[in-house]
């Protein structure tokens, strides 16, 4: 391999919000046939006690990690907005230099202009620098010139239960008879809520009067494993891996 393998490889950002179960199926895949040449560079929480944190700070090697909460935030910057939370978001996000960024159980709906920022077409100043300096990676700001996709892990099937409680709201509607299945997608995503290119799509098994303790089980491994899938299929399509035996240059 050569010298500069290191600097070549794969980067991914994962943002959380709670025990982190999705992101340790990524920290356990990084750096095998499964993430091969992959790294998770920094992992960012919206909630200070999301056990990911943990998950991350104790990984081999330490994952770097961040916090940044919206209401702390606006508190301790009167008449910031919530676009400028989410701008500084991306901020954060664009300082790690990522490949990709994945949702991984974040509770957060990101906004266009952080989706922009992340495209590199909504121009930031990075605020950690002083007045007349320069970001050593930009003149202006840390805006990758390559645009980074963002995808999402939802625990529903495309179009069916779309925002917050999906796995109780279609565990309710299976029950009722209101559907016939029920599944979990990793998707591209845009600002419309889980409206994304849908990347994989897996049905998870469910029975009549089973107990949601025991769908939400087996909808959770279904998620370790797709989440997994779709986060390489979009790393090999931004930054696909040299044929075996060439290094990379």
């Amino acid at each position: 391999m050569s010298s500069d393998s290191a600097a070549s490889r794969r980067r991914l950002a994962v943002l959380i919000s709670g025990s982190g179960t999705n992101l340790q199926a990524l920290i356990d895949a990084q750096n095998t046939p499964a993430l091969p040449d992959t790294s998770i560079v920094l992992v960012l929480s919206n909630r200070k006690a999301a056990h990911g944190l943990v998950r991350a700070s104790t990984a081999s090697p330490p994952i770097p990690t961040a916090y940044l909460a919206l209401q702390p935030y606006l508190r301790h910057n009167p008449g910031k907005t919530r676009e400028d939370y989410d701008l500084e978001l991306a901020r954060i996000v664009l300082r790690a230099q990522p490949d990709v960024v994945v949702l991984a159980g974040w509770m957060h709906i990101v906004s266009e202009l952080f989706l922009e920022a992340l495209r590199g077409s909504q121009r930031i100043e990075d605020e950690s620098q002083g007045p007349g300096e320069k970001n050593s990676n930009d003149d202006e700001n840390p805006v990758s010139i390559s645009p980074i996709p963002v995808i999402n892990i939802h625990p529903a099937l495309p179009g069916q239960f779309d925002g917050a409680n999906a796995i109780q709201r279609g565990y309710e509607a299976f029950q009722r008879g209101e559907v016939d299945r029920l599944g979990v997608m990793v998707h591209r995503v845009v600002a419309e809520v889980d409206r994304g290119e849908p990347l994989i799509v897996r049905e998870v098994p469910i029975e009549k009067g089973e107990s949601i303790e025991v769908y939400e089980e087996q909808l959770h491994r279904v998620e370790w494993e797709i989440i997994v899938q779709a986060t390489r299929k979009v790393l090999d399509e931004v930054k696909p891996l040299p044929p075996e035996g060439i290094d990379s240059v």
